[in-house]
């Protein structure tokens, strides 16, 4: 999953002073520090809110110069300007909004609800501003004249459509109302993602019996042991909803009440009637979200969204998800009857239900590949995974990363690294965060804490929830983690290649369905025998992958991939529904995805991937916009025929992926990009073949 922690371009009628001193606090200024990177040692919890304050002032200064300035609109003098408007912001932006996701505390928490309107109000004063919009649409109006290349078209078509959809032609009554729209927004997106947050850390499921523990490896039961201890009560174990702990959990244990138990407080976040309850929110959010899109002329929420990615609209993306569909639910049911037949060979007289999947899955594996996790994780060492993604960025593009220490890090889990091109120029700092915590949000992301801006280079990182080492047993990663690992890398990449004039244009700022293209293409290599064979190797040993494991490992790619791509589906449709509606009256949340998920036939055994109570990726930028992991895999799949077709170390299809994918962020439209890497638009088939589905 790819965060940008974006700038606010806004502009503010108010004026603020700062309380605390310019020299003890480290966002009002460039940071002192080698590289430029963040202070996390110096900075407080104190230095934020008047960090955002002084920014805002800052910014407002600026426009104003904008605005003020005597001298015709130019591309310079206004669109340059305003990209450049914000260096404060520009700062504290993304630390804040990276440390509310990987590290909160009550105090953040706190603090990004009492921002969070403060931050949308700045937005809406510079989207509206009138004087403004007259100079960024003097010069629209003239680019075909202005003698741009196609990088300062694209910021300005960007910047001028920003404003346009930002409300900037609507009437002084509708743009009120959008005021208020926004600024609810932000208040209950931040309070759905800290109700997911609650709930995840809320549910613990201690265990006391050893006997409960059948099926549960040994490393495991060490792990959850440490957990509990951890939690005050040594002599138990302790079970939670982060997917390092829940999925081993619902694949190994043979306690199937505990599995269901398991299961349901998992898939019932956010829908338990209590504080952390997300009914109402996500109902207010959608039923917001539809004013917003009417205001601004669209008859959907999702048609709002889609006009600025390369979908275009609902109807291509239906099209898509409807079309997969009809390949990927068959393969679920009969993924199902495998795994029932088992069921029923064991006598017990039960029915697959969902909390089961997982647990018979594991077992049809085996029965068919005699391949288990517990045999492919001692050769997947989470350094050795990481130094595996390096060394293929190295084969791939010659470019380097170093360890380096003494940098300050908010949390002892973080390392860092210095990344330099093959003639040793520095591209960027990258960070990693790679454990678990009651502070982390689940799942895995990439993002900045500095864009790429001409020679200014990007600071980039990527954190995740991997399994944590146990005693002297390092984090040994399971298959799944091990392609998240290279997937995060890959949209890091995108990150740290990126050569780009302006901030508004380069890395990762693309449109949604483009930027997992980068992030997904790069798990293929993951499983690639000659890549296996560079960083898979045995944590006590040190002996190289077999090729018996490497053969077992490629022969299953395709196992269970109906479940995978239905749940992954069933998501991204709710997700399409939700947005496609225009009456949202007396709707009943869990009623709707209900009645959503019948129309589809999606078979009881299968949830979607995230149901609409914690549906986190639709609060935080994949709002209509979780197809986009599908439509990249067309792209993702089609993009490494051409490394497949002349090797997957080619320097020549290598380089035509750097300078045409990684290096050119936004600065021309993705499916122009990708014709000039591929020769072609993307096939379908390469997806469908891999996914085991043709």
């Amino acid at each position: 999953m790819m965060k940008k922690a974006f700038t606010i371009l806004a502009i503010s009628c108010m004026m603020y002073s700062c309380a605390t001193k310019t020299e003890s606090n480290p966002f009002l200024t460039e940071f002192q520090t080698p590289n430029g990177v963040p202070p996390f040692d110096k900075i407080k919890m104190e230095h934020y809110e008047p960090a955002f304050l002084k920014g805002i002032e800052e910014q407002n200064q600026n426009i104003r110069a904008i605005i003020d300035n005597p001298e015709k609109p130019s591309f310079d003098n206004t669109i340059v300007a305003l990209d450049n408007s914000d260096p404060i912001l520009n700062r504290v932006n993304p630390i804040f909004f990276n440390m509310i996701d990987a590290e909160t505390t009550d105090s953040l928490t706190k603090l990004s609800i009492k921002v969070a309107p403060l931050l949308s109000e700045h937005g809406d004063n510079i989207s509206l501003n009138s004087d403004l919009f007259k100079r960024v649409n003097a010069v629209y109006l003239q680019k075909d004249s202005l003698h741009l290349n196609s990088e300062q078209l694209r910021l300005l078509d960007k910047t001028y459509k920003s404003f346009v959809r930002a409300g900037a032609n609507l009437n002084t009554e509708k743009q009120t109302r959008l005021r208020e729209i926004n600024k609810e927004l932000s208040t209950l997106g931040l309070t759905f993602s800290n109700n997911i947050l609650n709930e995840n850390n809320a549910f613990q499921l201690f265990v006391d019996k050893e006997a409960d523990l059948a099926g549960l490896p040994e490393s495991f039961r060490q792990s959850a042991a440490e957990e509990a201890k951890a939690a005050g009560k040594a002599g138990q174990w302790l079970f939670t909803l982060h997917n390092a702990s829940r999925l081993p959990f619902l694949q190994y244990s043979e306690n199937r009440p505990l599995r269901e138990k398991m299961y349901t407080a998992y898939i019932n976040r956010g829908n338990n009637n209590d504080a952390n309850d997300n009914k109402k929110i996500i109902t207010q959010i959608i039923a917001l979200r539809q004013e917003k899109a009417r205001l601004l002329g669209f008859d959907t929420y999702a048609n709002f969204v889609l006009d600025e990615t390369m979908a275009k609209n609902s109807s291509n993306v239906m099209e898509l998800l409807n079309d997969l569909w009809g390949y990927a639910l068959p393969k679920a049911k009969a993924e199902a009857s495998e795994l029932q037949k088992i069921m029923t060979n064991e006598g017990k007289g039960e029915k697959l239900e969902a909390w089961d999947w997982w647990f018979y899955t594991e077992k049809l594996r085996k029965e068919k590949y005699n391949l288990t996790e517990e045999e492919t994780k001692p050769y997947f060492k989470l350094e050795n995974v990481r130094d595996g993604a390096f060394s293929v960025a190295n084969k791939l593009y010659g470019i380097t990363l170093t360890p380096l220490k003494g940098i300050p890090t908010y949390h002892p889990d973080v390392e860092v690294f210095e990344v330099k091109d093959a003639d040793g120029s520095q591209l960027g700092i990258f960070y990693v965060d790679y454990f678990p915590r009651p502070g982390k949000s689940g799942g895995a992301w990439m993002s900045n804490y500095r864009d790429q801006q001409g020679d200014i280079r990007p600071l980039v990182c990527n954190v995740c929830s991997f399994t944590k080492p146990i005693g002297d047993t390092p984090s040994l990663l399971t298959m799944d983690e091990v392609e998240t690992l290279f997937h995060e890398f890959g949209h890091a990449l995108h990150g740290l290649l990126t050569k780009c004039a302006y901030k508004g244009t380069s890395g990762t700022s693309v449109a949604r369905d483009f930027v997992e293209l980068p992030s997904q293409i790069n798990e293929h290599w993951a499983t690639e025998p000659e890549v296996l064979k560079m960083y898979a190797k045995h944590y006590q040993t040190g002996e190289v992958i077999p090729d018996a494991i490497i053969d077992k490992i490629l022969k299953q790619k395709a196992f269970n991939q109906g479940f995978i791509t239905t749940e992954l589906l069933a998501a991204a449709i709710l997700d399409m529904d939700l947005h496609m509606v225009t009456d949202v009256k007396n709707m009943d949340i869990i009623d709707f995805e209900k009645q959503a998920m019948h129309k589809l036939g999606l078979i009881p055994e299968i949830a979607p991937r995230y149901r609409a109570t914690y549906f986190n990726h639709i609060i935080g930028g994949y709002a209509a916009g979780y197809y986009s992991y599908l439509w990249a895999n067309v792209l993702d799949n089609d993009a490494f025929e051409a490394f497949k077709e002349h090797g997957i170390f080619d320097q020549q299809t290598a380089g035509l992926f750097r300078s045409n994918i990684l290096e050119k962020g936004d600065s021309e439209d993705p499916m122009v990009l990708y014709t000039k890497f591929r020769g072609a638009e993307p096939s379908m088939e390469p997806m469908l073949k891999n996914r085991g589905m043709k």
